[in-house]
This record gives structure tokens, C-alpha cells and sequence, in this order.
């Protein structure tokens, strides 16, 4: 890779640090880790392995407060768990293995946060990500190809599946798959399902904005916006133009020219309003309708966890999903949803332990957010990862969702150093009179 790099001219951007070499290949071996069912895994070994590193380096000394405060949360989910458990007696096995399930899932998101705030640069991962883009629009012919050739979808499930995990599609190898809805084709590349890469695919899309070389960024986000229309996923399409103008919207609020543009539009808006909420109205049908089965599956699961979290388990929650009933054709409650499931599984302890430090990441990356590029990257992502809580559990893909992490943590990283400063001090006025002289 590098030395076809090289012969592009593209080779300016390298990584240095131990850090920086370990993500950098980690992004763009992505499809040979996947083939090897090894992708959900890696993340995991990897967030621990260089955490721990960053501790016996005294690196966690640069860890500013607003990633203390993710720590804190997901540490707090982990509590519910145990609390959840006993309250439950449901036994020292499935507890310990949850508690690996939760090193794996929610834990991985404070952890890449504190390795973001190490020796990363956000030009490496911009790199590595169109890279990453670049390599999805090479595969997607073949991928379609296997398709209208009539070879098998599902290929295999890797061995690494004996190691655990939430289920086989983790690691299964699968060239294509085929929709229940209306039996077309939709393809989920190396995600779990095929909304997900939706979801993964807008992250790197979101990095790759940052890559200096025109080619490389355009041909690479391309390669990932393909990738979206092909898993059919409707939050995917919406996803992007949606965050991308909230955090223009949000980076922009305080300016002038803005407010001042704002007035006309506030005495427009109040005309044409009602038009607006018919429109909007019908693109919500429309969404819903795309895929009826679907959205109704979603929403009953939705009702049914919130009835037996307020019910059953208000504070602590249930500590672990459970199988549905037929009329949600047995998919887990507490699944398809983070909030959802968060109140089912651990209560209200459980959301607050998200929800607090996500609105601290937001007040602090707002000023920010205007001063760097990997402030205004991570508003954006902070943003997609709020949008995705009402349509997938964020625990459990965290371990493709990753690079999000370690961006919003540099980005943390950054603010705190902005306001660790001192203040310019103006020159001494002797010093001003010579200059004026």
C-alpha cells in the first residue's frame, strides 16, 4: 500500500507514532480482517492493548475532564449491570459473561476516546479513511457481480466466532444479501447487517472530508456513498446532508450575518408552515412505508421495552435483552434502539450514564468547533452518533464505529488545551512606542 502510494504521490501523509500505526492499519486492512471474521475482535484487543500503554506511559495525564466523564459513564454502566444481576440472580456465568460483553461494547467508546487523546493526528485517519473508501468502490463490483451471477450469498462463518460474541453474523463472510421486505438485493460489506454499514460508512465519510489530496477524498467518499445506496438504508442516505448542516447550523449560530438571515426566514417560515408540515408528514410516511415490516418491528420493540422497564426494572433495568414474542418475530427487546434498550437492560442509571456525558461533549465541542478542523469533524460525528441512538444500539458497534471515538476525543483534547491558554498579554509601552516609531 505504501509503495503504490508513493507512486501516486500521495506518501505526504504517513504515520509516525505507535498509535498512529497501529488505527492507520487497522482502517485499511479492514476488508482482510473481515474475510478472517476477525474485524469484531480487533477492536477490542487493540482499545485495551494501546490504553494500557498510554497508562505506563503517563499519557492519561493529557485525558481532559469531558473524556474523564465518559470513562465515568460507562464505568456507571457497568455498575447497573452488576446491580441488574443480583436484582435478577441470574448467576456468576452469564454475569461474567456480560461483563465481557461490556469490555467489548460500551467500554471501547470511553477507551478509543482516551487514545484520541494520545499521538494521533486527524490527517492520518482522513488518510487511511479515503483509503478505506477507495478500496469499498474496487470491491463493489465484484460483490454486485456475485449477486447477478447467482453465486451463494453466505459464504462461511470464520472459526474466530469460538473465541464469543452476540451472534454469527459477526463473523460470517458474505458476499451479498437478500432483503425479507421485498426480496431485492442489499449488501452489508463488513458490517453485521446492512443498516449498520450505513452507519460506519457516514464516519468515514465524515474523516475523509479532511483528506488534503482532492483525488483521494472525492474518489474515497464516492466509494462510501455507494456503499450507502447499496444497503438500502434509509437512515444512511439521510444521514450525512442531515449532520453535516445541524453542525453548520450549530458551528454558525453566533454570527451576525447568520441571525440577520434568520429573521426573513422566521417571517417566511410562519407562511409557508403549514405546507412544510404536510411535506414533512408524508416524508415520514414515506420513510416508515419504505420498509412497513421493519419500521413496525422497531416500533413494537420500542413499546415494549419502555412498558417493562417502567414496569418491571425503573432504575437498574433488566441487565441483559430478551427474546421477543412472534408479533416481534422473536428479535431481542432491547435491541434496534439505544435508548430504548439502555432503559430496558439498565434503567434509568443506564441512559443518564450516556446522556449526561454526551451533552458535555456537545457544550464543549461547540466553541471548538470553529477554531479546528477536528473540532468541526468531531461536532459532526457526536451529531451522527446522536441521530443512530433511535435506530441502532451503539454498544454493539462500537467496534466499527471506533475512529468517531478517537476523533472526539482529540477533538476534547484540543478544547481543553484552548482553555489552558494563558491570554496574550499586550507589549510593554515602551515596546509599543518603538514599534509606532
Amino acid at each position: 500500500m505504501n509503495a503504490l502510494l508513493r507512486r501516486l504521490g500521495c506518501h505526504d501523509v504517513q504515520p509516525e507514532s505507535v498509535e498512529e500505526k497501529v488505527l492507520w492499519h487497522c482502517i485499511l486492512w479492514t476488508y482482510g480482517y473481515y474475510v478472517l471474521g476477525a474485524l469484531y475482535v480487533l477492536a477490542p484487543v487493540v482499545g485495551w492493548v494501546l490504553v494500557v500503554r498510554m497508562g505506563r506511559r503517563s499519557g492519561l495525564a493529557e485525558v481532559p475532564a469531558a473524556v474523564w466523564g465518559w470513562v465515568a459513564g460507562m464505568v456507571v454502566m457497568l455498575i447497573a449491570l452488576l446491580v441488574a444481576y443480583a436484582d435478577f440472580d441470574m448467576g456468576l456465568a452469564a454475569l461474567v459473561k456480560s461483563s465481557i460483553g461490556w469490555a467489548k461494547g460500551w467500554a471501547l467508546i470511553a477507551i478509543f476516546m482516551v487514545i484520541g487523546c494520545g499521538q494521533v493526528r486527524l490527517e492520518v485517519l482522513a488518510r487511511a479513511a479515503s483509503l478505506l473508501g477507495i478500496q469499498t468502490l474496487c470491491i463493489l463490483p465484484l460483490v454486485i457481480f456475485a449477486w447477478a451471477a447467482g453465486l451463494p450469498g453466505h459464504l462461511y462463518v470464520s472459526p474466530v466466532s469460538l473465541v464469543g460474541g452476540p451472534g454469527p453474523e459477526y463473523f460470517a463472510f458474505e458476499l451479498y444479501g437478500i432483503s425479507p421486505d421485498n426480496g431485492m438485493p442489499r449488501w452489508r460489506l463488513f458490517a453485521p447487517w446492512a443498516p449498520a454499514i450505513g452507519m460506519v460508512m457516514c464516519v468515514y465519510a465524515l474523516l475523509a472530508m479532511n483528506e488534503r489530496n482532492l483525488l483521494l477524498r472525492w474518489v474515497g467518499i464516492f466509494g462510501m456513498l455507494a456503499s450507502i445506496l447499496l444497503s438500502s438504508s434509509r437512515l444512511g442516505l439521510m444521514a450525512l446532508p442531515l449532520t453535516a448542516g445541524i453542525a453548520w447550523l450549530l458551528r454558525n449560530l453566533t454570527r451576525p450575518a447568520l441571525m440577520f438571515a434568520c429573521a426573513p426566514l422566521a417571517l417566511l417560515g410562519g407562511i409557508v408552515l403549514q405546507p412544510v408540515l404536510d411535506l414533512y408528514e408524508q416524508a415520514v410516511h414515506g420513510f416508515h412505508g419504505a420498509r412497513a415490516d421493519s419500521s413496525r418491528v422497531r416500533a413494537t420493540l420500542g413499546r415494549i421495552a419502555v412498558q417493562r422497564w417502567q414496569n418491571e426494572a425503573p432504575v437498574w433495568g433488566h441487565g441483559t435483552v430478551e427474546r421477543g414474542p412472534h408479533l416481534v418475530e422473536y428479535m431481542p427487546i432491547g435491541s434496534h434502539h439505544t435508548w430504548f434498550g439502555l432503559l430496558f437492560v439498565k434503567g434509568i442509571v443506564g441512559a443518564a450514564a450516556l446522556a449526561l456525558p454526551m451533552l458535555w461533549t456537545l457544550l464543549a465541542l461547540l466553541p471548538q468547533a470553529s477554531r479546528s478542523p477536528a473540532g468541526r469533524t468531531a461536532l459532526s460525528l457526536l451529531l451522527l452518533m446522536f441521530l443512530y441512538t433511535f435506530a441502532e444500539n451503539l454498544e454493539i458497534l462500537a467496534y466499527l464505529i471506533w475512529p468517531a471515538m478517537v476523533v472526539i476525543g482529540m477533538a476534547l483534547r484540543e478544547a481543553a488545551a484552548h482553555g489552558r491558554l494563558p491570554a496574550a498579554e499586550p507589549p510593554p509601552p515602551d515596546s509599543q512606542e518603538l514599534v509606532t516609531a
